[in-house]
């Protein structure tokens, strides 16, 4: 039975989607700690407490349990092993479950569980070698695309292979345990935010992920593709949910190809950069609905409010400096745009420092192409008016 009573949730991780979570679940009477190795983070500002300490720290992470009703995490750095166990000593619930993350954390075992179930993704080996990415070459062709199995995100971790003249180089630029992956040829990105309930499953419409640099920079949301491809999209990542265990949000982030077919690129158990447009743009934001599934409560609606740019606002320096960020009142004067500001005190150079969302009127069941496309330019004109000084 759900109550208005107090509640705490335990987050391992402290950073701008913990900061977020704290703002959405407050309004539900639940109250966050989170534990983060870095003092002040930004999720410390709105959080109830944070307990310093490594992602991977038994002993703070027992303490987070000591004091929560729940665990969750907004960093894939969490360690499943002492998360399952601290959820079996103190009796309390850890969602998304510890074996999803376990599964999702090595790039490579989550593709073999995805390509187990018949779920469409890459085709993708193991490197252990020099002469394996060269074998790989010759069985996918070239361009592919190198990663390290753990902890890469954006840019980090993520090599293209461009020719066998390249592999050397690609090799030197990625650590630790290896994978490859053919190039695939892709129409656009598209990402689905689904989200796991006690005994329901609830998807907000397909989002069109636009990149620069292997760096998300804005979110269109309904993506400017078919009606056909947007359905296959969702029919994909509800195969994909069947595959995890664990309530909570989910960003599965998928490749459309030239003939429309859907292929999954990425699984995040967690709120997702590419879903940061639901705070304005949906009935319910995706926080609000990880805190809702994690705690076990219904699940609210997905309904957009309009057309919707979300654009990330992304260090713009040459080198590490203090955060001071100029622009902010053009884009509070702009009807429709919301500011989001994550407190990190210095930026670097790509850095996520922010979002801006821009909401249109336009009904997104039957808005076209061309209004989309003519948000999105005015959404970048205003992530582009802010600058670091």
């Amino acid at each position: 039975m759900v109550t208005a009573s107090p509640l705490t949730l335990g987050v391992v991780g402290g950073g701008q989607l913990g900061r977020m979570l704290a703002e959405a679940a407050s309004p539900l009477g639940v109250e966050l700690i989170v534990l983060d190795p870095t003092p002040d983070c930004p999720a410390s500002l709105v959080a109830r407490d944070q307990i310093i300490g490594d992602f991977d720290d038994e002993d703070a992470i027992r303490e987070l349990a000591k004091r929560s009703d729940a665990l969750t995490f907004e960093i894939e750095l969490a360690d499943p092993d002492v998360l399952e166990a601290v959820s079996d000593e103190f009796d309390v619930p850890v969602h998304p479950d510890p074996a999803t993350l376990r599964t999702i954390q090595d790039k490579l075992v989550q593709k073999h569980a995805l390509q187990d179930r018949g779920i469409p993704v890459p085709d993708f080996r193991q490197v252990d070698s020099r002469e394996d990415l060269l074998e790989a070459g010759e069985e996918f062709g070239y361009p592919m695309m190198l990663k390290a199995r753990r902890c890469g995100y954006d840019v980090h971790g993520n090599v293209p292979v461009e020719d066998e003249d390249d592999v050397d180089n690609a090799m030197s630029q990625v650590s630790g345990e290896l994978m490859v992956e053919e190039f695939v040829p892709f129409e656009r990105e598209l990402s689905v935010i689904a989200v796991k309930g006690d005994d329901e499953v609830a998807t907000f419409p397909v989002g069109e992920n636009v990149h620069e640099d292997e760096i998300l920079r804005q979110t269109v949301v309904p993506a400017r593709t078919t009606d056909d491809v947007r359905e296959r999209a969702e029919d994909v990542a509800h195969d994909v949910l069947s595959t995890l265990s664990g309530r909570g949000t989910y960003g599965i982030e998928l490749f459309e190809g030239p003939d429309g077919h859907i292929s999954v690129n990425e699984i995040a158990p967690r709120p997702h950069n590419s879903g940061h447009y639901t705070i304005e743009g949906a009935l319910t934001s995706q926080f609000e609905q990880h805190a809702r599934g994690v705690l076990g409560y219904p699940l609210g609606a997905t309904t957009l409010r309009g057309s919707i740019v979300m654009s990330n606002i992304l260090g713009d320096v040459d080198e590490p400096e203090p955060a001071d960020l100029s622009g902010v009142e053009g884009v509070l004067s702009t009807p429709g745009a919301s500011f989001h500001w994550y407190g990190k005190h210095n930026v670097r150079p790509l850095r996520k420092m922010g979002h801006v969302t821009l909401v249109g009127g336009d009904d997104p069941a039957t808005v076209g192409e061309s209004t989309l496309t003519e948000l999105h330019g005015a959404a970048t004109d205003l992530t582009d008016s802010l600058t670091f000084r």
